[in-house]
């Protein structure tokens, strides 16, 4: 099938390679200079402002499909932002039990030695403002040479690490992991993202506890949880970084005059990754 190469530009900025075993899924996320986030401490604030991401698993498994991957809300807790750290943080979250992806893990962790998850596990956090961007807005270079093409702006972090999984609903390690990851994903969304603080005159958060004592354990026998440390990290803003000056000016312009919230949140973006790079080119 014919693709445009735009299209084949973009999900070239991804490159993923399989072992032969199949025991481990390792990816390598495409991270050009000029538009790597080097900041370990920039990544994890990303993590936070958008904290819904995908898990994907690659399981040998007679049942379920081998490659899986679930949208899932969560919870970062940092240990620390040195890069060379072996474990930076954990990802604390949960999914259905009945889901197909659960089933998978379950079944891994019941036949592991370990009684954990062994593969590794990827989990990927987009920004929620991205989008394409046309040659029209290439104002410099499109007009002098017409060698211009399309792309796509947006914003990324890849997870690495090793899951732990909570799937044991007789066990008293369960039941208190998952009380306390919906207690605390609650309440990140109620006050972070609902702005339900109780102060300035806005309504109080939600909690776990205004709903009965016995609904909430059974819709905990209902999830399992997942908690995935966190041994590597990266992570990219592709915010038009790679043109020059008028070609990126021309950029925020076609931005701004989309009429759109996403417009103009990508128009700054691309004007503060512009400035930070002319920054640090300043600075060597």
């Amino acid at each position: 099938m014919e693709q445009s190469w735009w299209y084949i530009r973009y999900y070239a900025h991804v490159s993923i390679y399989l072992s032969c075993s199949f025991s481990h899924l390792r990816i390598a996320m495409y991270l050009r200079a000029v538009h790597a986030e080097n900041s370990i401490k920039a990544l994890f604030e990303f993590i936070q402002g958008n904290p819904l991401g995908v898990l994907t698993t690659a399981i040998s498994s007679p049942s379920y499909p081998f490659l899986q991957s679930s949208h899932i809300p969560w919870v970062l807790d940092i240990y620390d932002d040195d890069p060379s750290a072996p474990v930076k943080g954990l990802l604390r979250g949960h999914m259905a039990r009945q889901n197909p992806h659960s089933k998978a893990m379950m079944e891994a962790c019941a036949n592991s030695p370990t009684g954990k998850l062994q593969q590794d596990v990827m989990i990927l956090f987009t920004a929620q403002d991205h989008h394409y961007v046309t040659p029209k807005f290439y104002t410099e270079t499109k007009p002098a040479t017409g060698k211009v093409v399309p792309t796509w702006n947006y914003a990324a972090a890849q997870v690495y690490g090793k899951a732990t999984i909570y799937y044991d609903s007789a066990a008293d390690e369960t039941s208190q992991y998952l009380q306390q990851q919906i207690h605390d994903l609650s309440q990140l969304c109620e006050t972070s993202m609902m702005g339900h603080t109780g102060q300035e005159g806005k309504p109080g958060p939600w909690k776990v506890a205004d709903a009965p004592e016995r609904y909430i354990d059974i819709m905990k026998k209902n999830i399992i949880g997942i908690e995935v440390s966190i041994e590597s990290i990266g992570g990219k803003f592709k915010m038009s970084q790679e043109l020059g000056e008028g070609d990126r000016q021309g950029v925020i312009h076609g931005f701004n005059n989309l009429g759109s919230d996403v417009g103009t949140n990508l128009a700054g973006l691309v004007k503060e990754r512009g400035e930070m790079k002319e920054a640090a080119k300043g600075q060597k």
